[in-house]
């Protein structure tokens, strides 16, 4: 009769731990509302893979543009909650496009998101923009960057990277364990090894530490010191991954996974990296770091 019982409650704890699988694809959603308040707004729509749709704005600046930066928000939110971020891209002088990835905001629906489609919906914007551009992205969004940047270097100068985690599964397990400790120890290794099953055994395949050795870009990389989700050795370990001498890091004094854009500091960190690397064969960048 045990047997039974001890199969019983197996079989249980394994159609919980697929269901949660299902779970964690779907929530939670929580999208901001911050429409751009600068430049000339542009609010369009853009084909996304698998024949889905993008909702993107493109903000110009008053005067002649620096170039473009592409800003891809994390998991749950919406192009809105970008908008700080581009702002100050935006007074720097430079055309902003943040977009909306499917199964967010009002980009078209879709099931399974994941760091690999994130990635699509960058590379679909950066074909739509159809330039070099800086490219931002935020926790989910910028996994869904370094993918883009490995697959397609020749597209971004410079690459910025917020509150991104390390190893893929690594991270998730500390992230399933911030949220709700019960669940992140009695269902998160299984929940992350179904998810790993489902994606073929490929998730630490296009973890950022391991992506980073083959970008030879200049990188940003941008972390809470009190990120509980991704705590800081994550953000020690990615820049210590990219090629000698091309990734900074910026510590946010105080701030958790999603408020380093709120300190004092990041401004002028934004400012200072990008005028350290001016866009490839912009004579206007050139002056404004020679009068700076």
């Amino acid at each position: 009769m045990w047997f039974y019982v001890i199969i019983a409650i197996v079989a249980l704890y394994l159609i919980l731990s697929l269901f949660f699988t299902y779970l964690v694809h779907q929530i939670p959603r929580d999208p901001v509302t911050d429409f751009p308040d600068w430049g000339h707004v542009t609010n369009t729509r853009i084909i996304a893979a698998a024949g889905g749709e993008l909702e993107v704005w493109r903000i110009e600046p008053e005067g002649p543009s620096r170039g473009v930066v592409v800003l891809a928000h994390g998991w749950g939110r919406n192009r809105d909650r970008m908008v700080g971020r581009a702002r100050i891209f935006g007074q720097m002088g430079f055309t902003t496009v943040i977009h909306s990835a499917r199964d967010h905001g009002r980009s078209t629906r879709h099931r399974f998101m994941n760091a690999f489609r994130f990635a699509e919906d960058i590379e679909a914007v950066m074909n739509w923009v159809n330039e070099p551009v800086l490219l931002y992205g935020h926790s989910a969004g910028a996994a869904g960057a370094i993918i883009a940047a490995g697959r397609h270097p020749e597209k971004i100068d410079l690459l910025f990277l917020e509150a991104c985690y390390a190893r893929t599964k690594q991270a998730l397990r500390s992230l399933y364990r911030s949220y709700n400790l019960l669940f992140g120890v009695f269902f998160g290794p299984v929940v992350v090894f179904w998810m790993d099953l489902f994606y073929r055994f490929r998730m630490d395949k296009v973890s950022p530490a391991l992506l980073a050795s083959r970008i030879d870009i200049p990188v940003l990389i941008i972390h809470g010191e009190e990120d509980r989700n991704f705590p800081l050795h994550h953000a020690w370990r990615l820049r210590d991954s990219f090629p000698a001498g091309r990734a900074e890091l910026f510590v946010g004094k105080g701030a958790d996974h999603s408020s380093c854009s709120l300190t004092p500091e990041y401004p002028a960190a934004i400012q200072a990296f990008v005028n350290r690397h001016p866009k490839k064969g912009s004579c206007s960048d050139l002056a404004n770091n020679l009068a700076e």
